[in-house]
């Protein structure tokens, strides 16, 4: 089996970080990524939100050059799925594809997804005014019309931020009252440009090349109709990608991995990173400063084993 100081498990923005400070250490390193490096970043259009450029940027270009870095580098890349982790005490092995490779430390970046709801038009138009990240999105629709769907604290937090961009948000809930925080409840329902529709489940997202409209009913009378949109944000949760983490590893009650803030799990040695980690904003620069906490963290961890 090969072995390494450090392996990092996926691609995205917290990952290539990861590694660019692992490797500025000298210490030996494999990346696993099965997809092209990037992450979720490459499925966002253009960037607004990231320092160091005002006028934003386009998704792939940012990780294109965040990819650079590690150009420099002498590295190992895999590029099949990790399948599992087994922790050792003082290396781990990780089962790539179907090849055991060996490492002192393991840095978990392999982020999440957020989840959809299999719209008619979802797929069509995601990045075309289908967004899953008000924060991320809501300049995009200065003065306009949007609709948000869901009834937790995501939804309610992220409509009231879009109330102060946009002209008028509907807010969609299936049920007739809300699951998040009732903080969140009483400023929404008291938002002058948040429509409350309770007992509404959305039907179908309309537009070719940009979203529209949505079409949507009421679950007690039957009746339909459809919202003049220019903007539809989905926030129906977001699922961490951990199948493969070993079960001594602690999840929180989401399966999101918990860390200490300088990344470090409850198993020596294993460390995570980004969307994959127990905390409360995502973002693109939020997945930089871990991966550059965790890479820092794992590599101090590498230098201690041998001063042992």
């Amino acid at each position: 089996m090969k072995t390494f100081d450090s392996v990092v498990i996926g691609g995205g923005p917290a990952g290539i970080t990861a590694c660019m400070y692992i490797l500025r250490s000298g210490a030996s390193l494999a990346w696993v990524e099965k997809m092209a490096p990037g992450g979720q970043v490459l499925m966002t259009n253009w960037i607004e939100n990231y320092p160091g450029f005002p006028d934003g940027i386009h998704g792939y270009e940012l990780v294109d050059r965040m990819a650079k870095h590690l150009e420099v580098f002498s590295f190992q890349k895999y590029t099949e799925e990790v399948q599992g982790i087994q922790p050792g005490d003082k290396s781990h092995q990780i089962l790539v594809g179907e090849q055991w490779i060996v490492a002192k430390t393991v840095v978990l970046c392999s982020g999440a997804e957020h989840k959809t709801l299999g719209l008619p038009g979802e797929d069509l138009l995601t990045g075309r005014g289908v967004s899953y990240c008000g924060l991320c999105d809501g300049q995009f629709f200065k003065d306009q019309v949007v609709a948000c769907i869901g009834g937790g604290n995501t939804a309610l937090e992220d409509a009231l931020y879009l109330s102060g961009i946009v002209n008028k948000v509907y807010l969609i809930h299936r049920r007739d009252t809300f699951r998040g925080d009732k903080v969140f409840q009483d400023k929404v329902l008291a938002q002058k440009n948040i429509e409350v529709l309770f007992d509404t489940v959305p039907r179908e997202i309309v537009g070719q090349e940009q979203v529209e409209g949505l079409k949507v009913e009421n679950v007690k009378t039957g009746a339909g109709s459809v919202l003049e949109v220019q903007g539809v944000f989905i926030f129906v949760g977001i699922t961490p990608q951990t199948s493969f983490v070993p079960e001594q590893v602690e999840l929180d009650a989401n399966g999101f991995v918990v860390t200490d803030t300088e990344m470090r799990t409850r198993v020596p040695g294993i460390f995570a990173a980004g969307d994959i980690r127990s905390k409360r904003c995502w973002q693109i620069s939020t997945a930089v400063g871990d991966g550059a906490a965790a890479g820092h963290s794992a590599q101090l961890y590498v230098q201690e084993m041998s001063d042992d």
